[in-house]
């Protein structure tokens, strides 16, 4: 079963917004996104490259949403 995310809306968001978590905010997974968010304010945006990491590998690999289904491609 897929889930109603897509893969390529949840990765450019991790790319572009990965500092904020805002990727797996839009996926479910809340608690990686507060990490997210918290890395990428204690560092001063460095902690961004995990968002951008992130983004990317969703983009190739795929991943699940917050209820452990399958991204849609588009």
């Amino acid at each position: 079963m897929y889930s109603d995310k897509t893969k390529l809306v949840a990765g450019l968001l991790g790319i572009f917004l990965g500092t904020f978590g805002v990727g797996r905010f839009y996926t479910g997974h809340t608690g990686i996104g507060v990490a997210q968010l918290l890395v990428g304010v204690l560092t001063c945006g460095l902690g961004g490259l995990w968002g951008v990491i992130d983004g990317i590998l969703i983009l190739v690999n795929g991943g699940t949403d917050g209820q452990g289904r399958r991204l849609r491609d588009s």
